[in-house]
């Protein structure tokens, strides 16, 4: 990349990433492979989440699985995290502790995995509805998916990595819903939280130039009600502070020559 022109941008107000902020051939090749894994995890657990299972039913499924793929489940142990997998249900934000709690017709529930192969980190998370959801449970978790794609559009060299909250801001905003604040998209690949944070609400001032090489989870977090949040006792679980419902969609993505390719899909 000519230094002259990325010089120019620094003085825009953006910040410019360097050699440490952009994989390798070989790295992108590590951490695709990792991120295909994760995305069969979740392709797999289609089937078996239904009403009657239990949370730490699908986190032991998914941690079976993903040793018998030669991988680690990198959220365990991670920061003193006791499971393999994150899960979220109903009024759970993120982090949620998978459990004997019993999923019930109606729930929705996200689950958010991150494996590590050979090294390199994927991650990934999904929602699912177990049964007949509610209309506006329905809404929420389809707009939010809606909010994730969006943000991915925005992913193109040499554009501001602030135009992916920006839209989904406005995306959330239409739909009557609120954007989670307190939590945000991350950098990955050979660490589990790299540089740059990815938010998804609007930011005024200039982000981060996107150049090819950056590899980064987009992971809009949408409420139904207000966006605040708290955590919870175990000092991991984040709810909605107005106990309103809420979605969430992940992809890794890596920005390319000529745009964007989705590690994850």
């Amino acid at each position: 990349m000519n230094p002259k022109l990325l010089n120019h941008y620094k003085s825009l107000g953006y910040h410019v990433p360097n050699k440490k902020h952009l994989k390798t051939p070989e790295q992108i090749d590590g951490i695709r492979k990792a991120s295909k894994l994760v995305k069969k995890t979740l392709d797999m657990l289609e089937d078996k989440i239904l009403a009657g299972i239990t949370t730490h039913q699908i986190n032991d499924w998914v941690h079976d699985y993903t040793l018998a793929h030669n991988a680690i489940p990198a959220p365990l142990n991670y920061k003193g995290f006791p499971k393999s997998i994150c899960v979220s249900v109903n009024n759970v934000i993120c982090h949620g502790i998978p459990d004997d709690r019993v999923l019930k017709d109606g729930d929705i529930l996200n689950v958010d995995i991150t494996s590590i192969l050979n090294g390199y980190f994927g991650d990934s998370s999904r929602m699912y509805c177990i049964g007949n959801v509610s209309d506006k449970a329905k809404k929420l978790v389809d707009v939010t998916k809606e909010c994730l794609h969006l943000g991915i559009k925005e992913v193109l060299p040499m554009h501001d990595l602030n135009n992916i909250g920006r839209i989904i801001d406005r995306h959330a905003s239409e739909n009557g819903f609120s954007v989670v604040r307190d939590y945000c998209g991350h950098g990955i690949g050979t660490e589990f939280h790299e540089k740059p944070e990815v938010v998804h609400y609007k930011e005024r001032k200039k982000g981060w130039l996107l150049l090819p090489g950056m590899v980064f989870t987009i992971e809009p977090m949408i409420n139904e009600g207000g966006w605040q949040s708290k955590v919870l006792a175990d000092k991991w679980t984040a709810v909605t502070k107005d106990n309103s419902l809420s979605a969430q969609w992940e992809h890794t993505v890596l920005v390319t020559e000529s745009g964007v390719e989705i590690l994850t899909d």
